[in-house]
């Protein structure tokens, strides 16, 4: 079987976008609702996080994190403990990048999901063709977010207690391995 292409026919990369909380690591449940560690020391990788960082890596996408990080703008956390759980995520992980939004819903930013300011920063940097890549999330944010970013949208489906996106997300599954199975199985189908 012929290796897949890193690079779309246009000659750029494609890449997968995976949220931290509740995708790539564990997220606090408070009432039905994520929240995401308070520390380092909370933060616990999901089993199946790093097999799915893998398997996107051997079908030849490029594997970034884009994550909403709003405790730091709301001050109940400190931007060194993010930074030091961002990093933690990235390495462990073999992550390509990380990209982090840490505004609040009231500064108006143009990152933080459900915009898609981080997918199009990292479109940039890593030349990528966004029409041709995927993101993996498990909130609406995530959906719509890739969704405005022209990506098609996977649902890590956590049965949170909170609205659903508007959009319909490309596929629903229940882990981040599961995205990255259906993701090389689909890949390019519309």
């Amino acid at each position: 079987m012929p290796s897949p292409k890193p690079f779309s026919s246009g000659g750029q990369r494609r890449a997968v976008f995976f949220d931290r909380d509740g995708v790539l690591n564990e997220a606090i449940s408070r009432d039905g609702k994520p929240h995401p560690p308070a520390s380092l020391d909370d933060l616990v990788l999901l089993p199946e996080a790093r097999a799915a960082v893998d398997l996107v890596h051997d079908a030849g996408f490029v594997a970034i994190c884009v994550t909403n990080q709003p405790d730091v703008a709301r001050g109940t956390l400190e931007r060194s403990a993010a930074d030091a759980m961002n990093n933690y995520v990235a390495e462990e992980l073999g992550l390509d990048d990380l990209v982090a939004c840490f505004h609040d819903e009231a500064d108006g930013c143009a990152c933080r999901k459900p915009r898609p300011g981080m997918m199009l920063e990292a479109a940039g940097k890593w030349d990528l063709s966004l029409p041709e890549s995927y993101v993996v999330g498990d909130r609406w944010r995530d959906v719509e977010a890739g969704a405005r970013a022209g990506c098609y949208t996977i649902l890590v489906d956590r049965g949170w207690k909170e609205r659903q996106a508007e959009i319909e997300p490309n596929a629903r599954v229940n882990s981040a391995l599961g995205a990255a199975n259906w993701i090389v199985r689909h890949q390019g189908e519309k």
